[in-house]
């Protein structure tokens, strides 16, 4: 139940869809909300103590350190998109990294990412990713759902240390919604479970973890 290329689901566009079905100059900018989204994630990497690393996590395979490596590979991954690279040679795992270095691991990556992806050029330019060949604006967006969606699989973990600024979630929020609605089955090619039922009064990061199929490990 992990998000790893979590806009694969837009496959069945053959990658020349947005995310949302739109035309791509429909597609607000993500790039904003991006660097927002994982400065924050940078936030909350940085609470992780030794002693949870082993811990579980909302996605069921990976345990709090085999997230943390995701995460690490898959912004590197976005990173070397950015840059005009081929992604698709780049494992979405990091490894090598120490268990003390994981903040810093991901701070070097997600400020090579942000700036790999400044351009209006790069967000204009077709790039191969694992789920097709999209403009570069749909390919961030899809990013964009994925480190939100991880980021509160991992804050889940750690017991909720930091607040979170919203604004990211509702943004991941309404691209699921889009390449998930309820008219589409998931199925074992789709990287989620069912959508379940947020509980009343939820905020948009549990609405997201919702949606996405993920359980809270208080209920799990």
């Amino acid at each position: 139940m992990n998000t790893t290329d979590a806009a694969h689901v837009i496959d069945a566009t053959n990658g020349t869809a947005a995310l949302d079905g739109t035309a791509p100059g429909d597609l607000t900018d993500p790039r904003p909300v991006y660097a927002r989204a994982t400065e924050q994630a940078a936030k909350l990497i940085g609470t992780v103590r030794p002693e949870q690393l082993s811990g579980p996590t909302p996605c069921t395979e990976f345990d709090v350190r085999a997230l943390l490596s995701h995460i690490v590979g898959g912004t590197r991954r976005i990173a070397v998109a950015g840059e005009g690279g081929d992604a698709l040679a780049v494992t979405s795992f990091a490894e090598g990294v120490a268990d003390d270095g994981w903040a810093a691991a991901y701070e070097e990556v997600r400020v090579r990412a942000v700036k790999a992806w400044e351009s209006e050029e790069r967000m204009r330019t077709p790039v191969r990713v694992p789920w097709g060949e999209v403009l570069g604006q749909e390919a961030l967006s899809g990013y964009l759902m994925e480190i939100v969606t991880h980021t509160w699989d991992l804050s889940e973990a750690l017991g909720h240390p930091l607040p979170l600024d919203p604004e990211p979630a509702e943004r991941a929020l309404a691209a699921a919604r889009r390449v998930l609605p309820d008219s589409r089955p998931r199925d074992a090619a789709t990287p989620f479970a069912a959508r379940r039922e947020a509980p009343e009064g939820a905020g948009a990061y549990e609405r997201l973890a919702a949606w996405t199929g993920r359980v809270p490990l208080s209920r799990a």
